[in-house]
């Protein structure tokens, strides 16, 4: 299994925009679809974004579409989520998530699809 790793979070002022990375070791990277969910205290954990293992797949949540874009550099086995226009509701921890699919335009939107997640890295949004 592939390894993540994330970084980029931290304090952010709201309206102004925010890119997370997610590294990823160990396995074949370009055979995963990737994801990013977040969750707040409290609250169930979120999707945010997925991409599929080629690139050519995204989709978004309904709370981040119109303001996120996800995308991938395989050469660097890195996954990015580019936020803007942050609002406070976007204060939550970020987790990468990642799965093998066979088809490489496949990707995945619960959590429970997934086998392999980070650790997150906090966001917090301040208005």
């Amino acid at each position: 299994q592939v390894q993540l790793l994330e970084s980029g979070g931290g304090l952010a002022q709201a309206g102004n925009s925010l890119r997370l990375s997610c590294a990823a070791s160990g396995d074949t990277f370009s055979n995963y679809a990737m994801a990013w969910f977040r969750q707040a205290p409290g609250k169930e954990r979120e999707f945010v974004a997925t991409i599929s293992s080629d690139g050519t797949g995204t989709y978004y949540g309904q709370s981040v579409r119109g303001r996120t874009n996800i995308s991938r550099d395989n050469a660097k086995n890195t996954v990015y989520l580019q936020m803007s226009s942050l609002k406070s509701e976007d204060t939550a921890t970020y987790y990468c998530a990642g799965r093998r699919f066979i088809n490489p335009r496949s990707y995945a939107i619960r959590t429970f699809d997934y086998d392999t997640w980070g650790r997150g890295t906090q966001v917090n949004v301040s208005s």
